[in-house]
């Protein structure tokens, strides 16, 4: 596909391939850790770099800026052509490789990328920390409208495709749900791959013993991230909160809970989790979940939900790890081996 040509143009249905692992990766953490670490080429020429307020200031807050790299489509037909904002997961950014492979594959076929970073994250760190009073967490929804609502009405842009990876996933499904009917006719389509979206039951299996590193690893970053916010606005955050962290439902309990208006865990879980809005959706929906996920998890009754409503694809691959779903290149049809990447591309150009 020649760069430009095809996303806008009609196309027939989404028929997805069956995912197949690449040979050596049918373990789950070995895609995982594998499609984390693998090197990826970017083709993406520089972004423009975009604040786009989420939050207004309040008497005792300043308001609350996130960064975009967006990568615009010329003036005149930037408008015509479907834009994808891309939602990476925890403690990743704009940067991420899962979100510039997408915004390359999307970019070579016509469309503009907003890759959008959540609050805190992106850019340089202290930097980042400075342009919110808040810590980010995975009920933030709101803060996805926020930059699709800004970037329709300043570009007006006629399709609209959100794409979100692992907690990115939740953020952007939650949000259509919240929306339900009401979704602006922009809207065309909504991707959730690996998405965290029953986080109760995805944070107790990434404390299991054989999920340990994966946590581990989360929680560095986290309490690294909180301890510079303690920095920056001292007199809003206690660093001692942070003593005796030993896993995510502990950061969560002490932390997020606390700083972010919930009663608990339990209640953070709950009420940030887009399972109870999956129902409620209304516009074209790809969900894409593999069984082998090392530690997120889809409930019985989630998987319910999303099989029931007519407006959802759900694909669940025996194999593909996190956010990873390796298959065997093939050079001859320009298949780089991405399968979700590629699956999605599919399904946003049937929507578009």
């Amino acid at each position: 596909m020649s760069e430009g040509e095809a996303i806008g143009k009609p196309h027939p249905r989404f028929e997805p391939k069956a995912f197949v692992p690449r040979r050596f990766l049918s373990n789950g953490h070995a895609q995982t850790i594998a499609g984390n670490f693998l090197p990826r080429k970017s083709h993406l020429r520089p972004p423009v770099s975009e604040l786009v307020e989420v939050s207004p200031a309040v008497e005792t807050q300043i308001a609350t800026h996130i960064l975009c790299q967006c990568h615009w489509q010329p003036r005149e037909v930037r408008s015509q052509r479907p834009t994808a904002i891309i939602v990476h997961g925890l403690e990743g950014s704009a940067e991420s490789q899962y979100v510039v492979g997408n915004a390359n594959k999307l970019w070579r076929a016509g469309a503009n990328i907003i890759r959008m970073n959540m609050r805190n994250c992106g850019g340089r760190n202290y930097e980042m920390a400075r342009l919110t009073p808040t810590l980010y967490h995975s009920g933030l929804s709101s803060d996805v409208g926020a930059v699709m609502r800004f970037f329709l009405e300043r570009e007006r842009l006629e399709s609209i495709a959100l794409i979100g990876y692992s907690m990115g996933g939740n953020l952007v499904l939650k949000l259509a749900g919240e929306l339900g009917a009401d979704a602006p006719p922009q809207l065309h389509s909504v991707v959730g791959i690996s998405p965290a979206i029953d986080l109760g039951a995805s944070a107790d299996s990434l404390h299991r013993p054989e999920n340990r590193l994966y946590e581990r690893r989360f929680l560095r970053a986290l309490l690294k991230r909180f301890r510079r916010k303690v920095r920056f606005f001292p007199r809003a955050y206690d660093r001692n909160r942070a003593v005796g962290v030993h896993s995510l439902r502990d950061f969560d309990e002490r932390i997020t809970a606390l700083y972010s208006g919930f009663a608990s865990a339990d209640d953070y879980y709950y009420r940030a989790a887009a399972a109870r809005v999956t129902d409620r959706i209304s516009v074209p929906t790809l969900v894409v979940h593999s069984l082998d996920d090392p530690f997120v998890t889809l409930t019985p009754d989630t998987r319910a939900t999303l099989l029931a409503n007519p407006h959802i694809t759900l694909i669940e691959s025996t194999h593909g790890g996190h956010c990873a779903f390796l298959a065997t290149p093939d050079l001859a049809s320009e298949d780089d081996g991405y399968w979700a990447e590629t699956t999605l591309l599919h399904f946003v150009r049937a929507h578009a």
